[in-house]
């Protein structure tokens, strides 16, 4: 078995490349990673250095991991902000660190990608071994791996890495026969104020189109990407995704990439941004040109629900933040990252700060859980949408970057 590490996607066939597991995920598809190299979103210039991992052998890739090189730690999601603080605090180096995760991408899935058919948890160790031997050799301070599926996590934590969770907002569909049936499910008061919000959209004159990659031409897409860079603006900064990441998506992802566009007067006046698969949908990003009161809950919400039950889809990722999701059907479910200190004495120090904060996590996500709006189900958190063995779980950034330092503490209303 070759170990090999590769500075660009393209060096990789993108047949072998989505042949282990990859298609099944539309964030690590060999078409995705490569529409980012190619429009400048990730690179050495924007942070995010590009440090595959693969494993070959007579057939070709047997196992693979998507990682970076990070010169700082935005677009990740899992906030150690405070840790490379400590590090300079002790004169030492924190940055660079290596990062395994999908750029700008909250999202749960496989992150050590084993050729069906093979030794995963063998050809995981030595994934993780051969990590741990390039951050040594490059005296990179660590190696963070993010919103890890269950494979991923389990590999992980038997290496003896560090692991830490937070909590997300996922819904789950329950073979719901129409929106009003999963409607049904819900406490009177809930389901009545979930109608309300929709029928203010409706009655605003406000309808939607469902596009799916092939039918998002340029002229669209310029008007898409113009909702979503808008959201970013008003919080402050640039959105990281390019423009041209859009049309490369839109021609090389095709059916993956799906938007709802808003329609007032036949004018778009909102759209969100959804990537899915056969099984999950994802919520990546919105927009809006004007106020309406509830088009964010059902441009992002509602609608992705509908989609779910229409296609059948089993879970729905909204992504990070959100105690407003939970009255609108979606539950708080536990995500986990891994992370590998080099030096020994910080290990021990923030090891110490994971098992305090795991605390805090699974006590935030108890009491959420107990605000969901059905009827009879109040189950404990991480029921809701618990990983698969084919990794297919979690995802979204909400209204511009939308990161976060610790979980808020109050319920939801």
């Amino acid at each position: 078995m070759r170990s090999r590490v590769h500075k660009s996607i393209d060096a990789l066939p993108a047949l072998e490349w989505n042949a282990l597991g990859a298609e099944r995920n539309p964030f690590l598809r060999h078409e995705f990673l490569a529409a980012l190299e190619h429009t400048g979103c990730i690179g050495r210039r924007t942070g995010w250095e590009p440090c595959y991992f693969t494993l070959e052998d007579e057939s070709g890739l047997a196992a693979a991991a998507p990682a970076f090189i990070k010169t700082h730690s935005y677009g990740e999601f899992v906030f150690d902000f405070s840790w490379a603080q400590a590090y300079s605090h002790h004169g030492r180096r924190y940055y660079p660190k290596l990062t395994a995760a999908v750029p700008f991408t909250p999202a749960t899935g496989p992150r050590l990608l084993v050729r069906p058919g093979a030794d995963r948890a063998a050809l995981g160790r030595r994934l993780l071994a051969d990590m741990e031997s390039f951050a040594a050799s490059h005296s990179l301070s660590s190696i963070h791996a993010l919103f890890l599926d269950e494979p991923a996590r389990a590999a992980c934590e038997s290496a003896g890495w560090l692991m830490r969770r937070d909590c997300q907002f996922h819904w789950t569909n329950r073979s719901y026969a129409s929106f009003e049936a999963y409607l049904e499910t819900f406490t009177a008061e809930k389901r009545k104020k979930a109608r309300r919000e929709r029928r203010r959209v409706a009655e605003a004159g406000i309808h939607f189109e469902t596009l799916l990659g092939r039918q998002l031409d340029e002229a669209l897409l310029d008007r898409v990407y113009e909702f979503h860079r808008d959201t970013f603006l008003r919080h402050g900064h640039e959105p990281y995704l390019t423009r041209e990441f859009f049309s490369e998506a839109a021609r090389t992802l095709g059916d993956a990439l799906m938007v709802k566009l808003a329609i007032h007067e036949r004018t778009a006046v909102a759209a969100a941004i959804f990537f899915w698969s056969e099984n999950a949908l994802f919520g990546r990003y919105w927009g809006s040109a004007e106020e309406y009161h509830s088009l964010h809950f059902e441009t992002c919400y509602h609608q992705g629900i509908e989609f779910c039950i229409e296609r059948g889809i089993g879970r729905f990722e909204p992504g990070t933040q959100g105690e407003h999701k939970v009255s609108r059907g979606f539950e708080p479910t536990v995500t986990w990252s891994a992370h590998y200190i080099a030096n020994r004495d910080f290990r021990a120090a923030i090891a110490d700060f994971l098992v305090r904060e795991g605390q805090s996590v699974d006590a935030y996500a108890e009491e959420v859980q107990t605000h969901v709006p059905y009827r009879a189900r109040r189950p404990s958190a991480g029921e809701a949408l618990p990983c698969t063995a084919d990794g297919q779980v979690r995802d979204q950034l909400p209204r511009g970057d939308g990161e976060r330092a610790t979980p808020a503490k109050k319920a939801p209303t």
